[in-house]
């Protein structure tokens, strides 16, 4: 006998140990059918998923299940992405072995995401941290080595002297290392990059194919890159004011139009003519050190106040060798960026503004608005950055901007100081190369050797993987590869003379740029892919994480791909043909009286005439109901997914997690609505169950003819059929659940009605009932393959796992309306609507309007003039 109600508890595990047992998620590259290949961002092993992971893997595997369905070799892996500080910290907070806590973490969560029933192929499964894994990435490094996409290279890096580590810009905080709190220097250091700037072109044109990407994600790539096109030009130094040796100083610019607004010249600290200058200047050495101290994030020294030392240097103006303007050592100024030196024109950049005024420099309006009077325009707190036509510009004076910059760089390339143009056009990026060097023990080591006669030499490919020691100390500061006794000591392979090891460790960026191409054939020992297994299953057909990731992981992983296509380990240029960011899940926050957040979990929450109330379980305490935020930490307004699994079953988690919101927005948490999920999901189950009692006498064979009840059943069957098809091709997953619960209600009403129904009726009562758990089987397969089996063992549905059958056929017929309802208005005003069949003609439509006893009152006996019919949506009486 069926249950009255749905136990998840009981059902949920059971189907997933059936899963696990019969494979039915794996898959096989000799599969002849079509591929597709969905991803979810892998996780890092922090020991715990969060409600957000939840969600992010559940919008990936609705996509896998359905595509399966669909006849698709799906391939829906997971992997960890294993390396990086947090376990280091944990090495030193806790006295363990990173391994040891990174494995373990790995083993607690992948139990958890075990139990959100996720369709993945866990054959698959790698750690980054795993040297089966991080030796193909070395030999990848030593090709890309060899093909000069990897190189080394001096730096100006952030440095923490007391954790004796680089620090990534993010990691200074108000000039200090985010864990030691020391001053942060900057220091001059040879790191290892990958030449990304060789594909800086590339990668911005593609992204104009990337059609399935959002617009958004795109753009942050755009400004990224950093395209721009100007003028590199070279200012002469005037020679009584300028250090010996040095004679002019380089600029490159976007607005060359603005030349007569120039008001100072202003250079990095670690530009060779600050440095000649510091060396004969004790005051200016003291503020570059000073100016040093604040790291090198664009975004620090955007927000920074601006502050100069004037050197004393005068630069000439390229059109007026009798205009000479001020050189400052500016600390926002960067020498990564463009020549390390700049032009200021303050009347139209923000930046510029701030510092003359500061300084007393003044300003030269040059672009005026169009409309506005030149002789009364004046800048003042304000830049003007619009369009305009030029001023106070002698010969440029009337011209558009586009005109004046066309007619600056003519005359400057035209003009040559010594056997070089003054002016030369060029295009610039703000990509720079990637840094790939860091100070720490848990990443991937980099496989070359130091040896003082042969200086870099690669290690032999035999001589991979090059495998991180297990017997480190974090007791001293700094990389603890360093500090090894015997780790780092090698011979060299080309001398055969004492020679160390590189003790640098990759960014964790690089390993989780090419895992989506490891998935592809994990068991391939001898090279990174099986380049025609790779090329047959990649790109990823759909790419699902978070927008954080829009930039960095997304344009590394692009590179990556270009790279291995350029040292022959596959044969393509981008990596996701679909990319989706999913949003983020929020909760209201809540507060004691005291201002100290307490858990929800430790809430009670009651609805009245005065609105919701909080209250503190156990005390009854109130409880300020706060705003809703980013579920986090700090503010403990994080729910644990164990807990609600536990309490509901992980189908009303997923659920929840696909009806509330698109999934491209937020998602705000709510008890009440989760309540609600659940009270659907044993709606359902009493659906497919009432179902199966009206339906055990339906005829075996398709009756020849049906009735109204059953074809209008079997129309919003069908109609549900096609509207979830769809919605979920394009990832509308809430909608889909709204014409889900749509078309449960319709079924309701026909189950509902009183005695047997006849046998046409009955079959179509079967169908619906195949049909509906269909729809729901990718959102809540456990329910699914419990409706299942109970349609089955009532001789009313297939043997197998609903995991396992294809997607119902639409037919296509049953879309096709036989009727359809229009609005009537009268002299413009709406009156009434008419129904009248899909095939009626004008004069049909027309007949039926003006019988309508609204239309015949409102005409009040006047003569008809004409009716206005607009197809299949209004018809206007005029009287």
């Amino acid at each position: 006998m069926t249950s009255e109600r749905y136990n998840a508890r009981d059902a949920e595990p059971r189907w997933q140990r059936q899963w696990d047992e019969q494979a039915i998620f794996v898959s096989r590259n000799d599969d002849s059918r079509p591929k597709y290949y969905v991803l979810e961002m892998f996780p890092y092993p922090s020991g715990r998923i969060h409600i957000g992971h939840v969600r992010n893997y559940t919008l990936g595997d609705v996509l896998a299940r359905f595509m399966r369905a669909k006849g698709y070799n799906v391939l829906h892996p997971m992997g960890w992405d294993a390396f990086g500080l947090p376990a280091e910290n944990a090495a030193i907070e806790r006295k363990v072995a990173p391994k040891a806590w990174t494995y373990d973490n790995i083993a607690a969560m992948k139990k958890q995401l075990r139990s959100i029933g996720l369709s993945l192929d866990w054959s698959r499964e790698f750690a980054t941290c795993d040297p089966s894994y991080y030796k193909h990435q070395q030999k990848m490094f030593l090709d890309m080595l060899a093909a000069g996409l990897a190189e080394r290279e001096k730096r100006k890096l952030n440095w923490d002297p007391v954790d004796m580590t680089v620090l990534a810009n993010e990691q200074v905080i108000d000039g200090r290392g985010w864990r030691s709190g020391a001053v942060v220097e900057q220091r001059d250091m040879s790191q290892w990059v990958f030449k990304i700037t060789k594909y800086a072109q590339e990668l911005l044109s593609a992204l104009d194919g990337l059609d399935r990407w959002p617009d958004k994600v795109r753009l942050m790539q755009r400004n990224w890159i950093g395209r721009s096109e100007g003028l590199l030009i070279r200012f002469a130094l005037d020679p009584a004011t300028t250090p010996e040796g040095e004679s002019e100083l380089k600029i490159f610019t976007t607005r060359p139009d603005t030349l007569f607004g120039a008001k100072f010249m202003a250079i990095s600290a670690d530009h060779p003519l600050a440095q000649a200058a510091a060396a004969k200047n004790p005051k200016l050495a003291a503020f570059i050190a000073d100016i040093k101290k604040i790291g090198t994030a664009q975004e620090i020294i955007d927000t920074a106040e601006k502050q100069g030392f004037d050197t004393g240097i005068r630069a000439v103006h390229p059109f007026d060798p009798s205009w000479t303007l001020p050189v400052y050592v500016a600390n926002f100024v960067l020498i990564e960026y463009g020549t390390g030196a700049i032009f200021g024109c303050p009347a139209h950049d923000q930046r510029d503004l701030d510092f003359v005024n500061k300084y007393g420099l003044g300003n030269t309006p040059v672009v005026c608005p169009e409309g506005q009077d030149p002789k009364s325009f004046v800048i003042t707190d304000t830049a003007y950055d619009g369009d305009g036509r030029m001023i106070n510009s002698r010969f440029l004076d009337g011209m558009t901007i586009e005109q004046a910059k066309e007619e600056v760089a003519k005359r400057l390339e035209s003009e040559l100081r010594g056997n070089a143009p003054v002016g030369e056009r060029q295009v610039n990026f703000r990509l720079r190369d990637w840094g790939i060097s860091r100070q720490r023990y848990w990443g991937c080591p980099i496989p070359v050797i130091h040896c003082p006669k042969c200086d870099v030499v690669p290690v032999p490919d035999a001589d991979l993987p090059v495998v991180l020691p297990e017997d480190v100390s974090f007791d001293r500061p700094g990389n603890a590869l360093d500090h090894h006794p015997t780790w780092k000591h090698v011979t060299c392979p080309q001398c055969g003379g004492k020679a160390q090891r590189e003790t640098d460790t990759m960014d964790t960026f690089v390993d989780s740029s090419w895992y989506f191409a490891r998935f592809t054939d994990p068991w391939n020992e001898n090279a990174p892919t099986t380049p025609a297994v790779a090329n047959r299953m990649l790109p990823v057909d759909q790419y699902i994480g978070g927008v954080e990731h829009a930039i960095l992981h997304l344009l590394y992983s692009r590179f990556f791909t270009r790279a291995m296509k350029a040292t022959g380990h596959i044969a393509l240029d981008e990596p996701f043909a679909g990319m989706f960011t999913q949003g983020m899940v929020v909760h209201e926050t809540y507060q004691k009286a005291d201002g100290s957040f307490v858990q929800p979990a430790e809430v009670k929450i009651e609805i009245g005439g005065n609105g919701r109330r909080a209250t503190l379980l156990g005390t009854g305490e109130d409880i300020q109901i706060g705003p809703i935020e980013k579920m986090s930490k700090s503010k403990k307004n994080t729910v644990d997914p164990d807990d609600i699994i536990a309490t509901y079953g992980a189908d009303v988690a997923r659920w929840f997690m696909l009806s509330d919101s698109p999934p491209d927005r937020d998602v705000i948490w709510s008890d009440e609505r989760v309540q609600g999920a659940s009270r659907f999901v044993q709606r359902l189950w009493r659906l497919v169950t009432d179902a199966v009692e009206l339906a055990k006498g339906a005829p075996s064979a398709r009756p020849a003819s049906f009735g109204a009840d059953a074809t209008a059943l079997r129309k919003a069957a069908h109609a549900a059929l096609d509207k979830v098809t769809t919605g979920i091709e394009r990832l509308h997953f809430n909608v889909c659940l709204a014409h889900i619960r749509e078309f449960a209600n319709a079924f309701s009403e026909v189950l509902q009605r009183p005695g047997q129904p006849a046998p046409a009726l009955a079959w179509a009562i079967r169908e619906a009932s195949q049909i509906l758990v269909q729809l729901f089987s990718p959102m809540m397969p456990h329910l699914a393959e419990e409706c299942w089996q109970v349609l089955f063992e009532n001789g009313l549905g297939q043997a197998g796992l609903v995991s396992e059958a294809d997607w119902p056929q639409i037919e296509r017929d049953l879309l096709v309306e036989d009727s359809m309802t229009l609005v009537v208005q009268v002299n413009g005003k709406k009156r009434g609507e008419v129904t009248v069949a899909t095939a009626a003609q004008n004069p049909e439509i027309e007949a039926a309007v003006l019988a309508l006893d609204a239309v015949k009152l409102a005409l009040d006996g006047k003569p008809v003039r004409k009716v206005i019919i607009v197809p299949k949506r209004i018809v206007n009486v005029v009287g």
